[in-house]
């Protein structure tokens, strides 16, 4: 009799454990599948915001020619043949997923100091319901300006005229750091391929045409940071592109180091040569 009187509860138990089982099975499905399944397509309010323009990313080390390599890294095409293969073939980042971020590194040394270069991809996919993939993509890109305080590209800093020299420049020093390489400059022709840092920020230039700005020539948003440091090793100046392109995010670092504190790396040079990297990069068109 006691047996009988519990099995009813027993019953009442599996049936609640298989509504519950049954419960969690349901919210699986394809939506769990693949890394850009995106929130709201399935059972939400909100739609999903539409897919970005890039669906895949390209194979860094080898979206970067030989070529540019050598224009950015002087001397990267001397000496030993081997040495210099693999210096220019560069070395890939290590990624989890290659079909969202994909990054190179190329270093060149010298007995006076050292420069690096790096190339970094980010195809940004939106699990916001109804935040689309690039709108996402332009949220991280201002989220990275804001957090290197470039300033806004306010309409009457494109108004106002350019400041005049003080003097005239000497002859052939109107010449970009990138003349006879095929590197567009960074804007005008400057006076000064070395100007030197301002007393009151050591870290800029002191053209404003150089100094961290908004770019208006490349991509759909893109800045340029160029911060320079004084170590008791010697002096260093790191220049930085960042643009975005649809949905893609592409960072480019662009670095020298020496160890002469009497020559500081000019600001025209590494500016000159990132931008043009960066225009190289854009007009690839990434992946498809």
């Amino acid at each position: 009799m006691q047996r009988r009187a519990y099995a009813p509860v027993a019953a009442l138990a599996a049936a609640v454990l298989s509504a519950a089982l049954a419960g969690c099975g349901g919210g699986g499905g394809a939506g769990g599948k693949g890394i850009d399944a995106k929130a709201g397509q399935a059972g939400s309010a909100v739609p999903a915001g539409p897919p970005g323009k890039y669906h895949s990313l390209p194979e860094p080390c080898g979206y970067v020619s030989p070529e540019t390599v050598r224009r950015m890294l002087p001397g990267a095409g001397e000496g030993d043949e081997q040495e210099a293969e693999k210096l220019l073939r560069g070395t890939a980042a290590i990624t989890y997923d290659t079909d969202r971020r994909v990054g190179c590194r190329w270093k060149l040394e010298t007995p006076n100091g050292t420069r690096h270069l790096t190339v970094d991809f980010e195809r940004v996919v939106s699990y916001q319901p109804g935040v689309s993939d690039e709108a996402r993509a332009q949220q991280l890109y201002e989220r990275q300006a804001t957090a290197a305080r470039i300033p806004s590209a306010a309409p009457s800093a494109k108004s106002s005229p350019s400041p005049k020299p003080s003097a005239s420049p000497s002859p052939g020093a109107s010449r970009s750091a990138g003349a006879g390489s095929g590197d567009p400059g960074p804007g005008p022709q400057l006076a000064d391929a070395s100007v030197a840092p301002t007393a009151a920020n050591p870290s800029m230039s002191a053209d404003p045409r150089l100094a961290p700005r908004v770019l208006d020539d490349l991509g759909d948003d893109a800045f340029v940071n160029d911060v320079l440091a004084t170590t008791s090793s010697g002096v260093h100046r790191d220049v930085t592109v960042v643009f975005r392109s649809s949905n893609v995010l592409v960072t480019i670092a662009y670095d020298q180091w020496t160890t002469d504190k009497q020559h500081v790396p000019a600001s025209q040079d590494l500016q000159g040569k990132a931008q043009g990297l960066a225009r190289e990069l854009d007009a690839g068109h990434f992946g498809n």
